[in-house]
């Protein structure tokens, strides 16, 4: 088994082990049948010749191979050395990017997160430069057949492999931006959700409707990168919610009613306080937003959810309709809309007098 995954069952492996004895015996019948003919064609002048043909037809492929193996051996040996050194350095360099990541290790400027991506890198430049020193002392490293092959794998890997090492060389510079991590809620380009994975080659992120997205790391690289939660357990992520109100209602009133909006919503801090902006006058209303505080951006749906139903709740109940007004009229003949808490106690409307005449017939 190798994984879970069964590469011999137990009937292959009996099947295979009783079929030894029958292709011994196979092969001693063949080696009995050639020495009977050759002893044969040894005893008559005529065919004696034929015996050393035939005794040739065993002898040169076994001298070749034996010839061949210990012409081999020092190739070996040193490939042996090459493969004993590499995975002594292999496992120093895990040894070593793990307290990093742990924090037994400490170097300065190196974060701990880099440590897993950094021992990948290593370990894979450790791996090719072995692969490297080995082809010179692989059998049939210099022959014809060998060197076309070669050519040929790196024309295929050099003409399909341009996205490929473009979104490894992204990820890597990804890493080491840390511009976020797995766990975090980010905004990358148009998709917003928590980071599952991020790898050398992609990045996925699962949605709040449970959809897993892939995204190439090239794409994620030449995108804007929005981290929710990289400052929420530290300072707090902010919230706001927008809404417009017309000038007739005093901006006092309005921010009393949207900072009880906020109260009661369970992941919103009551320690920075919410706080309200008026970020534009427009023509016939105000912009006021309401901000407040959470540390848990994975909830930032439903925070703006009950945000919403509470505005809602508390604007009615104080008789405030939430709209944007537009006035299309003659401002001589309409009420003011300053507020009557401003206006003068002796403060008349004016309105249009209209002066009807009967004609005379």
């Amino acid at each position: 088994k190798f994984q879970g995954i069964v590469l011999i069952s137990e009937e292959q492996l009996f099947k295979f082990l009783l079929s030894i004895p029958e292709v011994l015996k196979f092969l001693s019948r063949l080696l009995l049948i050639y020495l009977f003919t050759t002893t044969i064609f040894s005893l008559f002048e005529f065919s004696k010749g034929w015996t050393a043909i035939l005794l040739s037809y065993i002898k040169a492929p076994i001298v070749s191979v034996f010839g061949s193996m210990i012409g081999y051996l020092p190739n070996l040996f040193f490939i042996s050395i090459i493969y004993y050194i590499t995975k002594y350095i292999l496992r120093l360099n895990s040894t070593f990017f793990q307290g990093l990541e742990s924090g037994k290790v400490k170097l300065s400027g190196f974060h701990s997160d880099w440590s897993l991506p950094t021992k990948r890198i290593v370990g894979f430049v450790l791996i090719a430069f072995a692969f490297v020193a080995t082809m010179p002392y692989l059998p049939g490293a210099n022959s014809e057949a060998f060197k076309g092959v070669s050519l040929f794998l790196g024309f295929l890997v050099s003409m399909g492999s341009s996205a490929f090492i473009g979104n490894i060389i992204a990820g890597i510079v990804v890493t080491y931006m840390r511009s976020f991590k797995v766990g975090d809620r980010v905004k990358i380009s148009d998709t917003v959700g928590e980071v599952l994975e991020k790898s050398l080659l992609v990045t996925r992120v699962r949605t709040i409707k449970n959809v897993d997205i892939t995204i190439p790391n090239g794409m994620v690289l030449g995108s804007h990168i929005v981290n929710y939660s990289s400052s929420a357990e530290q300072h707090g992520l902010i919230l706001h919610v927008t809404v417009t109100i017309g000038y007739d209602i005093d901006w006092r009133k309005v921010h009393s009613m949207l900072l009880e909006s906020a109260e009661g919503i369970a992941e919103i801090l009551d320690t920075p306080k919410p706080f309200v902006l008026q970020t534009a006058l427009d023509d016939f209303y105000v912009h006021y937003e309401l901000n407040v505080y959470t540390k848990n951006p994975k909830v930032m749906a439903a925070i703006y959810s009950n945000l919403y139903k509470n505005i809602q709740d508390v604007f009615a109940k104080n008789n405030v309709e939430i709209m944007s007004p537009h006035f299309s009229a003659l401002r001589d003949g309409n009420a003011t809309n300053i507020p009557e808490d401003f206006l003068p106690k002796d403060h008349v409307h004016n309105t249009f007098k209209v002066d009807v005449k009967k004609k005379e017939s």
